[in-house]
């Protein structure tokens, strides 16, 4: 496995023509990262090339977020990587990626990318958007994978390649979980062990929603407001619990309701000084 740093390495060891599939990460690897390499590598066979980045991007988080404290552990990251045979790891630091004030970004469409996360992180999604789009200049794949664990990230990204016509098929990973449900996370390490005990409540208070849902409840707005209510009373600070459409995130109309509309619910909170973020699809 190659581990590289400069984009003119990266572009001389990836010259060929082998197809290129592309894992975008920020490092600090769990199974759900390594899941999606196998996914990469199940996409593009045997005769393509898995290509992982590792990069902690500074333009997604806000001043009062953990960037500072994310954990960086690139060793330990690529002996991960090479177990699960990716081909290549692209790990920049900062000067190299932005090597002058980021002047020129991707910003997203409001209606998708200034609702749920985007409310409550302003200026997330341009940040992500930019540095993908920045990542997909460099590497140049084929094929991206990313997982639906951030569903609102991955529908942003999908439009960006939709709508700039970029000759790279989105694929999305399922959400790895921990045997008692957790949705696996970098930040899950931020947890204690009462906090981690209690996290996996995240997840069964969306199967609960989902239930909810699928058992004739149209009236969303009182199903989001008990499950706000659930997270609140075991100590949690949540930001929103939400029944979207699927395909636009957007709040589901009767219409859409009565004719099986495909749904997701999301949620996002803060378990002590831990936001965690989960969904379920409905």
């Amino acid at each position: 496995m190659n581990v590289v740093h400069s984009i003119r390495d990266l572009r001389a060891v990836l010259a060929g023509r082998a197809p290129i599939a592309f894992v975008p990460t920020m490092g600090n690897l769990h199974e759900g990262h390594l899941a999606l390499v196998d996914l990469a590598r199940q996409r593009c066979g045997t005769g393509g090339r898995v290509v992982a980045s590792i990069f902690v991007n500074r333009l997604q988080f806000a001043p009062h977020e953990d960037f500072d404290r994310y954990p960086r552990t690139l060793e330990a990251d690529c002996r991960l990587l090479e177990a699960r045979g990716c081909d290549v790891v692209f790990a920049p630091d900062e000067a190299e990626l932005y090597p002058e004030p980021q002047g020129y970004k991707v910003v997203p469409p409001p209606e998708l990318a200034d609702i749920l996360e985007g409310a409550f992180r302003p200026g997330f999604f341009t940040g992500v958007c930019t540095v993908v789009m920045k990542l997909f200049q460099c590497v140049r794949p084929q094929l991206a994978v990313f997982g639906k664990k951030d569903y609102q990230q991955l529908m942003v990204l999908r439009g960006m390649v939709r709508q700039f016509a970029l000759p790279i098929d989105v694929v999305a990973g399922e959400t790895s979980r921990a045997d008692d449900g957790l949705a696996l996370s970098s930040r899950n390490g931020y947890l204690d062990d009462a906090e981690r005990a209690e996290a996996v409540n995240l997840s069964r208070m969306l199967h609960t929603v989902r239930g909810h849902v699928r058992g004739g409840d149209c009236e969303l707005d009182a199903v989001e407001r008990r499950a706000l209510e659930v997270l609140r009373e075991r100590g949690w600070a949540p930001d929103y619990v939400a029944v979207r459409c699927r395909h636009d995130l957007q709040v589901p109309d009767a219409a859409q309701l009565a004719a099986g509309e495909p749904l997701v619910a999301l949620a996002a909170a803060k378990l002590g000084r831990t936001r965690l973020i989960d969904n379920l699809e409905i």
